[in-house]
């Protein structure tokens, strides 16, 4: 599962990873990224474009927006099987932009939060699928993250992780025309040998709480 990540990086840095045009005024730098906040993805609707996109997914048919909380994510195994994502599997891909995220482990009585992101400190793109809910107040663009297996170094923490795109993936998930029986290769765990991980303070348990100090190693001795 991913229930929270970060998108820090100033946003020059952004545009300059993706290659893609950003509303600067739209931006906020995120260290607690949570459903329902409106955060950057590229998509199939304009690959030159980062948008901003609610998080958790609402199709076009739910009756009200309160299913998006309920599909924060979507698992890579069953994406051709269900109709809810089969449909936008097709057509309505995108990169979702972040440079870590958390994932939280049983130890005792306490869950503790990891932060998890690249070796090289890389932006990386989560394969995300999106949809267009319309009401008589508009529409909402809202997204998924694709969950996969996880990779072995992460297996001790969970049981699932966001499918990490390798860079040269990337393009390929935003081709509307790249053949959908070839996704399956695509959406596999990122090696671990390319992620790092260390505990933090539980504070990034409230979503309200958003601040560097959240992705800053944990000192135990504390």
């Amino acid at each position: 599962m991913c229930g929270r990540y970060t998108v820090f990086r100033e946003v020059q840095e952004i545009k300059a990873r993706f290659n893609a045009w950003i509303d600067e005024g739209l931006y906020k730098r995120s260290f607690n990224a949570a459903p329902s906040h409106l955060l950057p993805v590229v998509s199939t609707l304009d690959p030159e474009k980062i948008s901003f996109f609610r998080w958790g997914l609402i199709p076009s048919w739910a009756k009200d927006l309160s299913i998006g909380s309920r599909m924060i994510n979507a698992r890579a195994e069953t994406l051709h099987e269900k109709p809810s994502f089969r449909s936008l599997l097709r057509s309505r891909r995108c990169l979702v932009i972040a440079d870590g995220y958390y994932e939280w482990k049983q130890e005792g009585k306490i869950k503790q939060p990891y932060y998890i992101c690249r070796k090289d400190n890389d932006l990386f793109a989560f394969a995300g699928l999106w949809d267009i809910w319309k009401s008589n107040d508009g529409e909402i663009y809202s997204f998924t993250i694709i969950t996969t297996t996880p990779n072995p170094e992460l297996a001790g923490l969970h049981h699932r992780m966001p499918v990490i795109l390798a860079h040269e993936h990337e393009k390929n998930w935003i081709n509307p025309d790249f053949p959908v029986q070839e996704l399956r290769e695509i959406l596999i765990p990122l090696e671990d040998e390319q992620l790092t991980y260390h505990p933090v303070s539980r504070e990034v348990n409230i979503p309200s709480n958003n601040n560097a100090a959240l992705v800053a190693p944990l000192n135990r001795d504390q």
